[in-house]
């Protein structure tokens, strides 16, 4: 039987690292493109992986790239915009110069990562309004048979959300002021995640679907917040800001290295990130994964 071979934009990444994992066990052949591959140097360990030094994802790379792929998953999304790494070029354009690479290399199977209510035109924000456009983009290009994902937050070892609060509430001094603590999110663990991925590669009744993807349970900010203070041991005063001060952190926090919280992560999370009536991972098969039995085992 001849082994499929698959190409995973934004492979080296948080959800690509588990994606190739899981991808690799069931038999695919995973090519990995990635600008710094002596960064990740780790992968290589993994079973059926190739990873493949680039300097850009233009059409021309992408569609070499894709040359005798059975499939291309694009996982690749930023949270903020710095300099030329911006919400259109990563999510839109990007998405149009695959699409097209992918038809000329003679791909047919896509997978597309968008996000929780993402909307082309009616997202809150402009990470929002962007996954959405480039989600359409996916779903409009002929020829090709795409099934996007559209996740909560995303939990793991190695996340950036956990993880991140976790390091914030360690340097902070006994009081931790806290923006938006009534937004909702309901967490959605990484390999469940990368399930969904696997099983929608091997479904053909997954084509032209977008599943929202969600874990088992709906939290506040600030109860997850207060929940990844006890796991790691820490005594923190949490002070939940009001909708004025949230965006004085907001307009502040934007201006800092690494922007740590701006304006547009406001804007997203004034729509609650969780699912409607219809759970794509029920609707796949899968038991949603609690951050009770997975969170606490890899910040402890």
């Amino acid at each position: 039987m001849r082994t499929k071979t698959i190409c995973i934009l934004g492979g080296a990444g948080f959800v690509g690292q588990h994606l190739v994992r899981r991808l690799g066990e069931a038999g695919w052949h995973c090519r990995v493109p990635t600008r710094r591959p002596h960064r990740h140097r780790d992968l290589k360990l993994t079973r059926h992986l190739s990873l493949l030094p680039v300097s850009s994802l233009d059409r021309a790379t992408l569609a070499e790239l894709f040359a005798g792929c059975d499939a291309v998953v694009n996982l690749v999304g930023i949270l903020n915009e710095d300099g030329s790494s911006t919400f259109e070029r990563a999510h839109v354009e990007l998405v149009r110069e695959l699409t097209a690479a992918a038809t000329e290399a003679g791909v047919s199977r896509l997978i597309q990562m968008s996000a929780l209510n993402a909307d082309a035109i009616g997202g809150g924000s402009a990470y929002l309004r962007s996954k959405g456009a480039g989600e359409d983009l996916a779903h409009q290009a002929e020829g090709l048979q795409v099934t996007s994902v559209r996740p909560s937050v995303i939990f793991g070892r190695g996340d950036s959300f956990f993880n991140r609060f976790a390091s914030l509430l360690e340097l902070a001094p006994g009081v931790f002021p806290l923006a938006c603590p009534d937004a909702r999110f309901a967490p959605v663990w990484v390999g469940d995640v990368c399930e969904a991925i696997a099983r929608a590669l091997d479904d053909p009744r997954t084509i032209g679907r977008r599943y929202d993807l969600c874990g088992p349970r709906t939290f506040r900010l600030e109860e997850l917040v207060e929940q990844t203070a006890s796991w790691i041991g820490k005594r923190c005063l949490l002070i939940g800001l009001n909708d004025r001060a949230s965006r004085w952190q907001a307009n502040l926090f934007e201006r800092l290295p690494g922007k740590p919280f701006t304006m547009d992560n406001y804007w997203s999370m004034q729509t609650p990130s969780i699912c409607g009536e219809h759970n794509g991972l029920l609707e796949l098969g899968i038991h949603p994964s609690d951050i009770e039995t997975i969170v606490p085992t890899y910040l402890r």
